[in-house]
């Protein structure tokens, strides 16, 4: 089937004019952070694909790198967005043992699936935190006995520690069938984990933390099309999904606000990226894109382009043309067009609290 064409409209201009104004890759740090990421598909940069061996096919990465990575969209990520913004380079799989890095900028432990809970499961918060306990433990070993250039135990203290995780939790409760109720009662102990992990962090000597909260799961093409009979907002997006979501990022909040009381000489910054999301959602026009709630690349057309049985670099899978402007990627990833805006709006500060520049992080 040929791919989904568009005609050019005043607002494909809007749009082009809003991406060179916002363009989050401004290089404002003379000396980038050392990064570790924590989280699930929104931010894995390959580590499912090195870790498992589990392909990622063509035409993902098809717009920027020009090949697969392993992440989950056509091009970058939120999160190599905000890496370029301080000059920084892409983060690298932990799993990926040829990616040919030493892990010098830091380290990426997401992986695509991941949730925080149940524990102990590849690769649930708690693992990815292991990991890097062990790599934190064996480098500063290798650094110790002079191989080579490795992170010291002050990269460590001063490097900036993200954390974007929580959205598969909701996601696999809803899955398994669990009622609303059910669901929300999940997340006081969602959060209990996320507290573990930054409070691990800190002990470890980590003192700048930044956070994300989830973004609208009723939104989704992929959560559209599984539930047929589900109340709409005036969106179109499912009510009860996007109203548990907006309850862990208030339990995520209030989390962050103890934090801050509790670790002394911790920074921790909560971004609202639910907002930032359904604003773009709600108001695609207004940023160039059409058709908000249907896939670019899955199969069956409108309204979501998504089928479960023919999903995205899959046979038989339909494709959006290159440089149309669609917000979903594959019906449940962003695309670069729509991280390349996420980006801006979270590098504006006006989403982050306390608002902070993200390049405050800068080890200049």
């Amino acid at each position: 089937m040929a791919p989904h064409s568009s005609s050019l409209s005043l607002s494909h201009f809007f749009f082009l004019f809003f991406l060179t104004s916002l363009s989050p890759v401004s290089s404002q740090c003379k000396y980038p952070p050392i990064i570790f990421n924590f989280g699930d598909s929104n931010s894995d940069t390959g580590g499912l694909l090195a870790g498992l061996g589990f392909p990622v096919n063509p035409p993902y990465g098809r717009s920027f790198f020009r090949r697969s990575t392993g992440r989950l969209s056509d091009g970058r990520l939120l999160i190599d967005f905000l890496c370029q913004s301080l000059n920084a380079s892409f983060l690298s799989p932990y799993l990926d043992s040829l990616s040919g890095s030493k892990f010098t900028n830091g380290a990426n432990f997401a992986v695509v699936g991941s949730s925080t809970l149940p524990k102990f499961i590849p690769f649930s918060l708690n693992i990815q935190l292991m990991q890097f306990l062990h790599f934190k433990a064996r480098t500063l070993e290798l650094a110790s006995s002079g191989k080579g250039s490795l992170i010291n135990e002050e990269g460590f203290k001063k490097a900036l520690y993200m954390i974007d995780i929580g959205q598969n939790d909701l996601a696999d409760s809803f899955d398994k069938n669990m009622s609303y109720a059910q669901v929300t009662k999940r997340i006081p102990s969602i959060i209990i984990e996320i507290r573990n992990a930054v409070k691990s962090l800190y002990n470890q000597g980590g003192r700048k933390f930044w956070l994300h909260n989830t973004g609208p799961l009723g939104c989704l093409p992929q959560k559209l099309w599984l539930v047929q009979k589900g109340a709409l907002d005036q969106v179109g997006c499912l009510s009860v999904y996007n109203s548990a979501a907006k309850l862990f990022n208030e339990a995520l909040w209030h989390l962050c606000q103890e934090l801050r009381t509790e670790l002394e000489g911790a920074a921790i910054v909560y971004v609202d990226i639910y907002a930032i999301k359904y604003d773009l959602i709600a108001n695609a026009t207004k940023y160039g894109f059409s058709n908000p709630l249907m896939a670019c690349c899955g199969f069956g057309g409108p309204p979501y382009n998504y089928n479960v049985r023919v999903t995205c670099g899959n046979p038989g899978h339909q494709v959006c043309a290159e440089g149309s402007r669609f917000i979903s990627w594959d019906g449940i990833h962003f695309s670069e067009a729509a991280n390349s805006i996420v980006a801006s709006r979270v590098l504006s500060t006006a989403y982050s609290s306390p608002r902070t520049a993200f390049t405050f992080f800068c080890q200049d």
